[in-house]
């Protein structure tokens, strides 16, 4: 066998509307985010993840009849490609959401494609939330490329250049303290990414409790908390109700597009109460609107840890 012939390969035609690169979008941390390349000319999509078989490197196209072909490479082959439909939201059910606004009810009319997509994994996407904690989004995720790149090893097959697989939770445990301070990652976070390792394996059982079980498991670690638990559980397990509390964004993002004025978690918990169990949706619609809210002051500024 050629390492260019895949381990695996799965064809699957969904049906329903399928947004391909709106589903595994949320996967992506950065457009520099090593796990995940798009080409150029859109024809692919490749994931680099583990398994609990090992890694995996997925390359995923979309034929003109709707038709997903899939080819893995690697030890955890069979095992991603085994998960197709779920992690391209086959077992979501936008069908069953129902708008109250119009602004939600026109972006769910525009976006019939885009549901919730299912990891089946938890220390992929924990691992990123985590560093997305309390600082702006291009901290997290030149923090995300360096442990990949430095510390995670290359993705399997002919995956393209500089691709990389999460570093596992054995791996990280390894890293000396200041590499950590060498990736931007403060006290903090890399001692809730510690905690997270050393049961990285229970921590697994989250996908498959699902819902808010899964998501007080997560809640369990120190340092793990409602929003780093829904970020999860909305990609692990595609949780549609899992709403990302403690956001310094989205409540007043809602607000604005929805009420015409900024509004904090308690009155948001409110709003979205009407959308359970699919309060989520609810958001994902609202930010998939193209609504903007006003601006009246700076954007928070990034801070280097290095310096610190």
């Amino acid at each position: 066998m050629s390492d260019d012939e895949p381990d695996a390969t799965r064809q699957w035609r969904p049906e329903f509307r399928l947004d391909l690169a709106g589903i595994l979008g949320p996967l992506r941390r950065g457009s520099g985010d090593p796990t995940y390349r798009s080409g150029g000319d859109g024809t692919a999509i490749w994931r680099a993840s583990t398994t609990p078989d090992g890694p995996v490197t997925m390359r995923l196209s979309r034929r003109s009849d709707g038709t997903v072909v899939a080819a893995a490479w690697g030890p955890g082959a069979a095992w991603a490609v085994d998960g197709l439909p779920a992690l391209l939201g086959a077992d979501d059910r936008p069908d069953e959401f129902v708008a109250h606004h119009p602004l939600i009810a026109q972006a769910a009319a525009r976006r019939p494609g885009l549901r919730f997509g299912a990891t089946r994994r938890v220390w992929d996407v924990l691992v990123p939330a985590v560093l997305e904690q309390k600082v702006t989004g291009a901290e997290a995720w030149r923090s995300w490329r360096e442990l990949c790149w430095r510390f995670g090893d290359a993705a399997p097959g002919p995956a393209p250049k500089g691709m990389r697989v999460p570093p596992t939770a054995a791996q990280l445990r390894a890293v000396p303290d200041w590499e950590w301070h060498k990736a931007g990652v403060d006290h903090a976070r890399r001692r809730a990414i510690l905690a997270s390792a050393s049961v990285a394996h229970r921590l697994e059982k989250a996908a498959d409790l699902g819902g808010e079980a899964g998501r007080e498991l997560l809640r369990k670690v120190p340092g793990i908390g409602v929003w780093t638990a829904a970020e999860v559980a909305q990609r692990a397990w595609g949780d549609p109700d899992a709403v990302s509390f403690g956001d310094f964004h989205i409540p007043s993002v809602v607000g604005w597009a929805l009420l015409g004025h900024p509004i904090d978690d308690a009155t948001m918990l409110t709003v979205l109460a009407p959308y359970a169990p699919q309060r989520q949706r609810a958001v994902r619609y609202v930010e998939a609107s193209g609504f903007r809210k006003p601006r009246f002051a700076p954007r928070f500024s990034p801070r280097d840890y290095r310096a610190i």
